[in-house]
């Protein structure tokens, strides 16, 4: 009683078990249904080539049993016209045994001529069956990827929220951050890059007007101040000139 109830239960599951990988690709359990079904016609395709084997050894013998019942039928005629009636008579006896055995034989190659064509009939059914089969496996295969990737579209169509309380809102939040925080990182360093160029231009303002003011003092020291090197405009020139006529008149 235990027993059966254990075999019942372990049976259920190991039927479990098989209806889920019966059903977690029917694609491999249908080709493996057709790999198996073409061993199969294989087998009876040998099967069938020795039976063609048997039919024609048995033509063979029934051909051989019309040969052998032609000769006697020729050699009674001969015995007859020869008037020996008792050799006829033993050959006619044996005419007899022959056409009998004859009979059976044609009777037999009748019946595997007939079985051998039914069976090459239903071989060429299976092959035909099996060749219907291997397109239909293709066929759902590729039939059911398409529809795997349909069903993949419309549920990525329905989920394609991009709401901040969902998945994909938050992952796109995320993104944001990331990008924000890299344009700051460009912006503080573009702000540090700047950083005291005022006072490093009001320097190099400095050491210009410290070497012009050098290169003037030069000039006058050697003598070779101008209007124009000098700075000095020509109005003022000329201004310095009436005021020295004035003094000295």
């Amino acid at each position: 009683m235990i027993l059966g109830k254990l075999w019942k239960s372990l049976a259920a599951q190991m039927n479990k078990i098989a209806n889920f990988f019966w059903t977690a690709d029917p694609i491999a359990q249908l080709q493996y249904e057709y790999d198996k079904a073409v061993d199969q016609l294989k087998e009876g395709r040998e099967g069938l080539e020795q039976y063609r084997a048997l039919v024609e050894r048995v033509t063979r013998q029934v051909n051989g049993d019309r040969q052998h019942v032609a000769q006697l039928e020729a050699r009674i005629k001969a015995y007859l016209q020869a008037g020996e009636r008792e050799t006829a008579s033993r050959f006619a006896l044996e005419l007899q045994k022959a056409k009998k055995e004859m009979a059976e034989n044609e009777a037999q190659l009748k019946l595997h001529e007939t079985a051998y064509n039914n069976n090459v009939t239903k071989i060429k059914h299976a092959t035909k069956k099996l060749s219907e089969l291997k397109d239909k496996i293709q066929k759902y295969d590729a039939e059911l990827k398409l529809s795997r990737a349909e069903a993949e579209l419309a549920k990525l169509a329905t989920s394609f929220n991009f709401d901040i309380t969902t998945d994909f809102g938050q992952i796109e939040d995320v993104i944001q951050d990331k990008i924000g925080l890299n344009r700051a990182k460009v912006r503080v360093a573009a702000d540090l890059s700047g950083e005291g160029l005022e006072d490093i231009k009001r320097e190099e303002a400095v050491e210009k007007a410290m070497a012009d003011q050098a290169l003037r003092d030069f000039e006058i020291e050697m003598g070779m101040v101008t209007p124009e090197t000098a700075g000095v405009k020509a109005d003022d020139k000329e201004l310095g000139s009436e005021r020295a006529t004035q003094k000295a008149t």
